[in-house]
């Protein structure tokens, strides 16, 4: 079957292009370590000649994007689509660039919303996530990462308003650059240890950088080994972020929390999000590029009757 396009999901530290038929189907993946934060010089066709100069050359089709790659730091900024956002805005609101003089790539946009006291928050490649999940109306999805998402979608998949957690950035500089991870043992997992955190963070959120502390104390009065730190610590923080979220933004007991993104940080949030009292179910597999089929849909690149 023909291609009809190219879909890039370019994030900060890796790149993963899909080769997607006219109906929508995937035909090829491959990944690479060709992220944002890797290219020296803003030279971006390097990167994207290894992973698929050979499709752009032998199909001629366009390249759909989504990530870091529309960010300032990426090939070229593009703008956010204030909430209430859907896939029908992001397909009518593409930065275009031609490639080499052969294809044109289409970045999709980030995401832009007021949160509580009108702090900002923004969001790119999430949202294209969420397209492609098909979640229902009124949910509630967290996407686990670097900088955390709690998304809140309506009907139509559309993005009402979302928060930012920087759990997993805060995690990476307390155990790489501060004194807490001076005496932690790396490489293990001890499960027993990171819901001993949830449940701390759970119980006092608004003593966040206090209970964190504790994750230096535990050693020092040898209540916890040095391989379990690193656990104890993801724990305390996830359980202040469930805690801190669930306060401020209600969530539905009824109504199960939906789970985007890698397996071992969705199962971190299903265990956190279980002892705060919530539910959880996991998206589908690779919502990305399914979010890729239904934005180019909407922009007439992908046959809009294709299934």
């Amino acid at each position: 079957m023909k291609p009809s396009f190219i879909s890039l999901d370019w994030g900060t530290s890796s790149l993963r292009a899909t080769l997607v038929a006219a109906d929508g189907a995937i035909m090829e993946s491959r990944s690479a370590a060709g992220g944002v934060m890797t290219v020296k010089d803003r030279d971006f066709h390097t990167p994207l000649n290894a992973i698929c100069e050979d499709w752009i050359d032998m199909h001629g089709c366009p390249i759909v994007a989504s990530g870091m790659i529309g960010s300032r730091q990426g090939w070229v900024e593009a703008p956010y689509l204030a909430c209430p956002a859907t896939p029908a805005a992001a397909a009518h609101a593409f930065t275009t660039l031609r490639v080499a003089d052969k294809v044109d790539m289409h970045i999709i946009p980030g995401v832009r919303c007021g949160g509580v006291d009108s702090i900002h928050d923004v969001m790119r490649g999430e949202e294209t996530q969420i397209w492609g999940a098909g979640v229902g109306p009124q949910s509630l999805c967290v996407l686990p990462g670097t900088h955390n998402k709690w998304v809140f979608v309506d009907d139509n998949s559309t993005i009402t308003h979302f928060a930012t957690y920087m759990t997993g950035e805060l995690y990476g500089l307390l155990t790489k650059h501060g004194i807490l991870g001076r005496l932690m043992e790396f490489g293990t997992r001890d499960d027993e240890a990171f819901r001993a955190g949830v449940a701390l963070g759970l119980k006092h959120p608004e003593q966040a950088t206090h209970v964190v502390f504790a994750a230096r104390t535990a050693r020092l009065m040898d209540e916890m080994a040095p391989a379990g730190l690193p656990d104890y610590l993801s724990g305390i923080l996830i359980g202040v972020e469930v805690a801190s979220a669930r306060a401020v933004y209600l969530p539905d007991a009824s109504r199960p929390v939906v789970l985007i993104g890698d397996d071992d940080l969705c199962r971190r949030y299903e265990w956190a999000l279980e002892m705060a009292g919530l539910r959880t179910e996991r998206a589908i597999d690779g919502a990305t590029v399914l979010g890729h089929v239904r934005i180019a849909k909407e922009a007439g690149i992908v046959d809009r009757s294709a299934h």
